[in-house]
């Protein structure tokens, strides 16, 4: 297991994360993770052919015993504190993108929370807007 990680694979190791802790891995999810790092300023310069290869090395990592913590715990690492709200942000839009937040998906997000040191009014917030964006008539 590597002891550091760099932005890019912090952040799609959030969006891997929230998909496989309700044990439901949906092609809605899938996809929404594809588009965001195709589209966000925030993965400019990352080589979208490695995004496999990426998401394959968090799941190998959240299948050992204490592997969620380790993960929590090289997203920390790697993400710097001007970038903690977007990398939370992350993790909500992959949460929403299904429609259906699970009890095990509100769960993670705490502990992502408090594992990038976010207070609870800025991630309620966070959560609202990407609420809001997926209502539908």
């Amino acid at each position: 297991m590597t002891n550091t990680v760099s932005l890019h694979q912090a952040l799609i190791y959030v969006m891997v994360t929230m998909t496989a802790v309700d044990a439901k891995i949906g092609d809605r999810e899938l996809k929404r993770i594809g588009r965001l790092v195709q589209t966000m300023p925030v993965f400019d310069g990352f080589d979208v052919g490695r995004l496999t290869h990426v998401s394959q090395e968090c799941g190998e990592m959240l299948q050992v015993d204490g592997g969620l913590e380790a993960v929590l715990g090289l997203i920390s690492e790697a993400v710097p504190p001007h970038l903690k709200e977007t990398a939370y942000a992350i993790g909500v839009e992959i949460a929403v993108s299904d429609l259906n937040i699970a009890a095990e998906e509100i769960r993670f997000l705490a502990r992502l929370r408090d594992a990038l040191g976010l207070d609870k009014l800025t991630t309620a917030a966070i959560e609202r807007g990407a609420t809001a964006r997926y209502q539908s008539v």
